[in-house]
This record gives structure tokens, sequence and C-alpha cells, in this order.
């Protein structure tokens, strides 16, 4: 058993003009994310110039849950419309292994 077997792969396109803003919002999203209880790892990713994503992982699903239910995905929902074209996609994966140093 892990502490990260559980995990979150949130994808979503910014809208035009608008990659720059959302690549702040993920970089300053950081500060949110080391405040929410149960989360064990979490990445901002940036495919290409307007594809991004959030990576995270949870020592079990209540955590998982709790994130999708959190301050990150609200503050994020809040400004869909501005920031997003289209809906994310957010698909609930299990880690089959990992590696964490510190």
């Amino acid at each position: 058993m892990s502490d990260s077997e559980y995990a979150l792969l949130a994808r979503f396109e910014a809208n035009e003009g608008k990659e720059e803003a959302l690549a702040g919002f993920l970089t300053d999203a950081l500060s949110m994310a080391r405040e929410e209880p149960g989360m064990t790892t979490w990445f901002a990713l940036r495919f290409d110039e307007s594809s991004f994503g959030i990576f995270d992982t949870f020592p079990d699903q209540a955590g998982r849950q709790a994130h999708l239910e959190g301050e990150i995905a609200a503050a994020l929902m809040a400004d869909e419309d501005d920031l997003l074209d289209g809906e994310p996609t957010i698909e609930e994966v299990d880690v089959l292994a990992a590696m964490h140093s510190g």
C-alpha cells in the first residue's frame, strides 16, 4: 500500500489569449495545494502552448474525493468561463508504482 495509490489527472485547454493567465493560476494554486490535507503530491502541468493539467495523488479515496470538492477545484471553476475552453477532463486513476525522493 502506497501513500500515493489514488490519483487524479485533470486536463484542460486555455481560452485563446488566456494561456498565460491559466499558467499563472496554476502556479499560484501551489499555495492552496500545500494547505490541503490528505494530498500526497500535486503537480501543475503544461503540455503545450494552450494545454494544461494537474496530477495529484492521495493515500485513500476519501482524500481524492475531498480534493474534487476543495479550494483549487472551486477556484478554477469560478474562473472557468474566462480561462477555460470547454470543461476540464478529470480522470480518477490508480498509481501502480511511485517513488518519492525528499
